[in-house]
């Protein structure tokens, strides 16, 4: 009868040849486009013996696990193995609708917990999901024991820097239930990493609060170091040099032999231990790292009785079982046809059996079925999460004169007072601007989170503050420190909240503008994933004027436009704002159930995350009443502030805080033009969106498709003019000239500015009202206008 080690070993037999096959089948089988399509055979080996540990034995149903990329041929062999992918999927391995080259939840089909690919940002969720589900626990919404928030690395990923962002953040807030699994194969996509790395990692780990459980020598070396001579050869392999180890594992057990016999002159113990191998039994030997132990892996980390976190340092041969193990150049190479029938012989698999779940297994078969129907983890449920109902509280009345930052922080603090359904699933974070980007009302309503009790000391000295900074469980602001990508990779674990834990948050995060791009990689990241959150960015703009360049944001608006799954917003008033706002809450919520809304083209019915672009410039607010086909306007992307007549020569577009400029420039406009119009632009994004949507829809077939901005322009003579203005680069609305065919000049921001009052940098970029009377008079050549005066140079 097959024992449990016959079972490992049948298993990641499977799983390694199913990994190599379908690589191989996809690049030589398959028929492929131009280009080669890849697969990384040696990563995926190099962790074939750590995902079956962990999948087919260690792992719970509450349990969460981000896999390395470069090893997704391997998860994808393990859920063909359990039932949960099809053979479909792996035969169409990177091709469309087929399993996706690197782990992704919103577009394989086999259960992957967190998408990874972008390198560093899939292990590094991972800390911040178990900081979700402290959160989750803190406020009695975990349903069932606690999950370990579980990251398999690649060794090279510890150079990214976010890793260590996530570290230190992890220590200030005590993570716990947190494994990160290193593949520690000492190779990289160009060649052999540096020697020593392994004590670097331990004692920065250390430092930050973890416990480090180093894998080095499997069970085989073990035997090995505990015959006569053991302790020599114990000794020649901690100081193998990393470049070398990785030679002769690829050169073989001849090659071993020869080098160690040379190295042990003198020592017949360690001598009469080489004899007692062939040269395979040598090779096998020498290549029997704990990484690919499967039975010491298992019973290693099933041995594990506490929630602190853990860094297991799992030594291993990159491309472990093939014939490329260990050479430098593996990371992007293929086995040659040859190489991979050979593999097959090997492995007893009859020709044409290939993709057979079983194949080559003899008597041990039955033994593996009835192992796999035990394995706890295929027995994960992922139970729906339900909708937060989106009331708003009682109409928030703004002062005359406000910006659109204070406006976002009343309507918050409105909803902590007023909409207690809503506001109770609301989590704000901020990488310690929270103050400054005006959350303060809100937290001083809700209070911080902290899983263990804290008080506010300089409320208890007496102290005179405007902030109440008491912490504990029911908390509903985490603050953090300044770094952006953790920012965004929180806001992206916060967001999948309800798929990881079946618990619906609606997460807000304010950053200041410009430094959007220090975390874009781990914004588009949590997009990737479909993460739902609203991002409040603000000050924006060369509006933060007395900041100087460095603080004054150009490229954030084409970020919003550009980037997928985020929905981008710039309004000016508070009104617009609080609509915005209000819809935002919901359209996090959507999962595609809803019939497709024609009336914009955007797809709505899917939903997304939302980024609010603000701004601390006082407006003064337009007397009016923000009624139900106002709103929809406003969200879908803009309206007519003051229409247009047929009488136009001149329209101005404008988006955000640059309002009062417009407004100006119309008015002395109409001394010598009349009906000249306004176009409110609350988001260029969605504009564009359901444009670019109506046109494809057309050319579907669907020829009374019609975008919101085309209604919008219908209302404007071909021969007029559109001036554009942004404080954010002129690309962002120059397209509206393409709707219709209308002429365009387009005002913004394309250089680095300077310190000075609002009105000196928007001279100097040219988006004043000024700037936008000289536009308007290069549409009517020789047309005089009283009020302009020289731009500056």
């Amino acid at each position: 009868m097959a024992g449990i080690d016959d079972i490992r070993a049948a298993l990641a037999a499977r799983t390694l040849w199913l990994s190599t096959w379908m690589i191989h089948h996809a690049n030589n089988i398959r028929p492929k486009g131009t280009i080669k399509v890849g697969g990384h055979q040696a990563s995926s080996a190099s962790m074939n013996a750590i995902l079956n540990a962990l999948y087919f034995e260690v792992l719970r149903p509450e349990d969460r696990v981000a896999v390395k990329p470069h090893a997704s041929p391997v998860f994808h062999a393990i859920q063909y193995l359990l039932g949960n992918q099809t053979l479909e999927q792996l035969q169409n391995f990177r091709a469309l609708g087929g399993a996706q080259p690197y782990p992704s939840r919103t577009k394989d089909r086999d259960g992957v917990d967190f998408s990874t690919g972008s390198v560093g940002m899939g292990v590094a969720i991972t800390a911040f999901a178990s900081m979700v589900q402290d959160y989750l626990q803190g406020h009695g919404w975990l349903k069932g024991p606690e999950g370990r928030m579980i990251a398999l690395v690649g060794d090279a990923e510890l150079d990214e820097g976010n890793i260590y962002e996530a570290l230190l953040e992890g220590a200030k807030h005590g993570l716990r239930n947190c494994w990160w699994i290193v593949d520690y194969n000492r190779q990289s996509l160009d060649g052999v990493v540096s020697e020593g790395l392994s004590a670097r990692f331990r004692d920065i780990f250390l430092a930050c609060g973890w416990d480090v459980v180093e894998l080095k020598y499997g069970r085989l070396m073990e035997e090995a170091f505990a015959r006569p001579g053991g302790e020599r050869l114990r000794a020649w392999i901690d100081a193998c040099d990393n470049g070398l180890y990785s030679a002769l594992t690829f050169k073989g057990g001849a090659a071993w032999r020869a080098r160690l016999e040379a190295d042990f002159t003198g020592d017949n113990a360690a001598l009469a231990l080489l004899a007692g191998y062939d040269d395979a039994g040598l090779s096998q030997v020498m290549t029997n790292l704990a990484g690919h132990d499967v039975g010491l892996l298992a019973d290693t980390m099933k041995a594990i009785d506490h929630d602190r976190p853990i860094l297991f340092l799992c030594y291993t041969v990159k491309g472990h079982g093939l014939p490329l193990a260990g050479h430098k150049d593996n990371h992007a190479g293929i086995l040659t046809t040859a190489q991979v029938e050979g593999l097959r012989q090997a492995m007893g698999i009859a020709e044409g059996a290939e993709w057979e779940r079983f194949a080559g297994l003899g008597p041990e078969r039955a033994a593996v079925e009835a192992h796999l129907a035990e394995v706890a983890f295929a027995r994960i449920t992922r139970p729906a999460a339900t909708s937060v109902p989106v009331r708003a509280p009682a109409e928030v009345t703004f002062k005359e004169r406000v910006a659109t930052q204070e406006a976002f922080g009343r309507l918050l603090s409105a909803i902590a007072s007023g909409a207690p359904d809503l506001a109770e699933r609301i989590v704000t974070t901020s990488p310690d601007v929270s103050v400054s980007t005006n959350l303060g009302p809100w937290i001083n309503k809700t209070g911080l989170f902290a899983r263990e009790p804290a008080a506010d000391v300089f409320r208890e000295e007496d102290i005179a503050s405007a902030q109440k900074w008491a912490r504990g469980p029911g908390g509903r602001h985490v603050e953090l420190g300044i770094a952006e990508n953790n920012l965004f990779t929180f806001l992206g674990a916060l967001g999948l909240s309800h798929g990881l834990f079946g618990q619906r948050l609606l997460p807000v995060g304010t950053v200041y503008d410009p430094f959007i791009c220090r975390g874009l990689d781990a914004l588009n990241y949590a997009c990737y994933q479909d993460a739902r959150f609203i991002l409040a960015a603000t000050p924006s703009g060369v509006s933060l004027s007395h900041e100087g360049g460095a603080h004054q944001s150009i490229s954030t608006p084409l970020i919003g436009m550009a980037q997928d799954g985020l929905a981008a917003f710039e309004p000016a008033f508070a009104d617009e704002l609080a609509a915005i706002l209000h819809w935002s809450f919901d359209y996090l919520q959507r999962d595609g159930s809803n019939p497709a809304e024609e009336q914009n083209w955007l797809r709505d019915e899917k939903g997304g995350s939302v980024y609010l672009r603000l701004s601390t410039v006082p407006l003064d607010q337009p007397q009016r009443t923000m009624d139900n086909a106002l709103a929809r306007q406003v969200i879908d992307g803009g309206y007519w502030l003051r229409p247009p007549g047929s009488a136009s020569s001149v329209v101005i577009a404008y988006t955000g805080v640059v309002a009062p400029e417009a407004i100006r420039a119309a008015g002395l406009l109409a001394e010598g033009a009349r009906d000249v119009g306004i176009l409110a632009v609350t988001s260029a994004d969605r504009l564009n969106a359901g444009w670019q949507a109506a046109e494809r829809a057309r050319q579907r077939g669907q020829t009374g498709a019609l975008a919101h901005v085309e209604r919008l322009l219908a209302e404007v003579p071909r021969d007029v003019g559109i001036v554009t203005l942004a404080d954010g680069h002129p690309a962002g609305l120059s397209w509206l000239g393409g709707v219709r065919g209308h002429r365009i000049k387009s005002l913004g921001v394309e250089h680095f500015g300077q310190a000075g009052t609002v009105e000196d940098v928007y001279h100097l970029h040219g988006i004043d009202a000024n700037a936008i009377l000289h536009a308007a008079r290069a549409f009517h050549p020789g047309r005089s206008e009283r009020y302009l005066t020289p731009l500056a140079s």
